[in-house]
C-alpha cells in the first residue's frame, strides 16, 4: 500500500543571483511500513527534500510539484492544517539532537510539549505516555527529568526518536540521525531505529551520506545527484549491481571488509553549481564514461528491473 507519493517535486532557493534548483524534478513512492534511504554527496538535495516534505523549507520554496500522504495533498494545505497533521502524521529525527532539543527543558517536559500541543491528552497521561517511550528507545524513564546537556549524544538522539514517535505518525523523516556519534553508538541508534520501524509499522525516510548506514536501516536506496534521481532500487540489488556511474563512484569509496582488498576510489571534482547546472546529464562533466548525448540531453529514469530504476544514457542504450 502506498502510503507517500512524491510527483515532480522541485524546490528552489531565492538568491541575489538567481534561483538554487536544489531539487529539480523529484518522483518517487513510499510503501506503508518501508524503510527508504537517501544518498548522496553534500548538496545534492537530500536534505532539502526531507524538509520539502515536512514544509521546514526556510529561504526557498517548493515551486512545483506534488506531495500526497496516505492521498492527502500535502502542499494544497494550509499553514494551519498541514500544522494539524505534523507530528501526527509526519514527524522529524533532526541532524544534530543537542541543537534540536531546548537546553533549558527537561527531557519529558519537551516529550510531553510535542503530545499536548497536538491532542487534548491530560499533563499526568501525556507523563505517563512521555515514560513509555523512553523506555522504547531503551532510556530509564527516570532521566525524563534530565536536561539535554546530562544526557549522552546517543540518549540525546534516542530521545529524538522518542520525540518523533510521539503521536505515532506514519511516517518519520530521518536526516543525518547518527552524524554526530561514535561509531559504535551508530550501530546501536540504527538497530534501535530499524527494530521500532519494524515493530511499528512505520515507514522511515532515512537521509544519509554513508552508504553502508543505508545498507543496514533500509529496503530501498534513492541515489541523488545535483537535484535529481540518479538510481532507485532495492538495497541488495542496488548495492551488488550498481548501474549510474555515480553509484558506482560511491559505492567504490567505502570500503568492503568482506570483500578483496582494493584501493578506495572516487569521481574527481564537486556537484556542479545548482545556480546553473550543466546541461544534458549533471554528472557529465565529471563522469568518465561520458558521450556526447551525456552533454546535450537530459536521461530520463527507465526501469531495469520490477524494483530497480536508473536515469543515465548509457544503460539506455546497453551500456
Amino acid at each position: 500500500m502506498t502510503l507517500l507519493s512524491v510527483e515532480n517535486l522541485k524546490t528552489y532557493y531565492s538568491t541575489s543571483s538567481g534561483f538554487v534548483k536544489a531539487v529539480d524534478g523529484v518522483s518517487f513512492n513510499l510503501e506503508k511500513g518501508e524503510s527508504l534511504g537517501l544518498a548522496g554527496e553534500s548538496g545534492c538535495g537530500k536534505s532539502t527534500l526531507g524538509f520539502s516534505l515536512m514544509r521546514l523549507i526556510k529561504g526557498g520554496e517548493v515551486v512545483g510539484g506534488d506531495i500526497k500522504l496516505n492521498g492527502m495533498p500535502l502542499l494544497e494545505m494550509s499553514d494551519r492544517e498541514f500544522n494539524r497533521i505534523r507530528w501526527e502524521k509526519i514527524s522529524l529525527i533532526s541532524q544534530a539532537a543537542m541543537g534540536a532539543l531546548n537546553p533549558v527543558y527537561r527531557i519529558g517536559t519537551q516529550i510531553v510539549e510535542a503530545i499536548k500541543v497536538h491532542t487534548k491528552t491530560k499533563k499526568s497521561e501525556a507523563w505517563e505516555r512521555a515514560e513509555d517511550l523512553l523506555r522504547q528507545v531503551e532510556i530509564d524513564p527516570s532521566r525524563a527529568f534530565n536536561y539535554p546537556h546530562e544526557l549522552s549524544g546517543g540518549m540525546r538522539q534516542r530521545a529524538m526518536i522518542a520525540m518523533a514517535l510521539a503521536l505515532d505518525p506514519d511516517l518519520i523523516i530521518a536526516d543525518e540521525p547518527t552524524t554526530a556519534l561514535d561509531v559504535v553508538t551508530q550501530v546501536q541508534v540504527l538497530k534501535l531505529l530499524r527494530a521500532l520501524q519494524r515493530k511499528l509499522d512505520v515507514s522511515i525516510i532515512l537521509i544519509s551520506h554513508d552508504l553502508s548506514i543505508l545498507g543496514q536501516a533500509c529496503d530501498r536506496v534513492i541515489i541523488m545527484y545535483a537535484g535529481k534521481i540518479a538510481e532507485i532500487g532495492n538495497v541488495e540489488v542496488l548495492f551488488k549491481n550498481p548501474l549510474h556511474p555515480y553509484t558506482q563512484a560511491l559505492l567504490d569509496s567505502f570500503p568492503d571488509i568482506k570483500g578483496d582488498k582494493k584501493p578506495l576510489t572516487g569521481l574527481p571534482g564537486s556537484p556542479p553549481d545548482l545556480l546553473d547546472p550543466p546541461s544534458g546529464c549533471r554528472l557529465h562533466p565529471r563522469c568518465p564514461e561520458a558521450r556526447n548525448i551525456c552533454q546535450e540531453t537530459e536521461p530520463q529514469i527507465i526501469d531495469v528491473s520490477s524494483n530497480h530504476s536508473v536515469a543515465c544514457h548509457m544503460v539506455d542504450q546497453g551500456g
